[in-house]
């Protein structure tokens, strides 16, 4: 498990312009919460820049005086004109205490259906979990090697052992479609099946001459 650590100072102001204040030296104000207590603290913008700024599912340690707490991301705060990150909240993970996390989806393996001319489409990057923290990992795996044409992979279908999976089960999670060239090569091939050959039109050409 990938675990980044931040630097952090407990907050002693609050208000708006306690945190005006901070955001004018580069702070960004955050709290952990989860624990036996709440902390609010703050820590330089650029801290939580491989925390926030990436997709991977990872620990953050956060030093406070002599203390550190092991946390995960749970909410962000942006501003709406400068999108600048403003407020991090974080999770501080108890271990007899289970805490719900999305956790990155890995598809592993070669689906037929690629083989076949179909285009593979991931249609969730992430499962939402309830596990206790020292099961957390940085994704979960998925085979997609007998992920047919037109064939789904649903959240029903992945099962990870000690997690207890909080989307809805029928959702898919990745499919193979049909492309546009092999739709239209299917819809040629139709045609062409449809149609009658020349020897059997000739065939029939013979059969209404001898008629007349």
């Amino acid at each position: 498990m990938k675990t980044i650590t931040i630097e952090g100072h407990l907050r002693t102001g609050f208000g708006k312009t306690a945190t005006r204040q901070l955001r004018s030296q580069g702070m960004v104000p955050g709290v952990i919460y989860g624990g036996p207590e709440e902390i609010n603290f703050y820590a330089p913008a650029l801290s939580f820049r491989n925390l926030v700024y990436t997709s991977s599912f990872q620990i953050a340690e956060v030093k406070i005086g002599d203390k550190t707490y092991r946390t995960i991301l749970k909410d962000l705060q942006f501003d709406k004109v400068t999108d600048q990150l403003i407020h991090v909240d974080l999770l501080e993970l108890v271990e007899d205490k289970k805490v719900i996390a999305n956790i990155p989806i890995k598809f592993t393996g070669t689906a037929p259906g690629v083989k076949e001319g179909g285009k593979f489409v991931v249609k969730m990057k992430s499962l939402k979990v309830k596990t206790y923290p020292k099961y957390l990992r940085e994704y979960i795996e998925v085979s997609i090697d007998n992920l047919q044409l037109n064939g789904n992979i649903r959240v029903e279908d992945v099962t990870v052992e000690n997690y207890e999976i909080l989307n809805s089960p029928r959702i898919p999670i990745a499919s193979v479609t049909m492309t546009r060239q092999l739709k239209q090569g299917e819809a040629a091939g139709a045609e062409a099946a449809a149609q009658p050959s020349a020897a059997t039109q000739s065939a029939a050409a013979g059969a209404d001459k001898a008629k007349k």
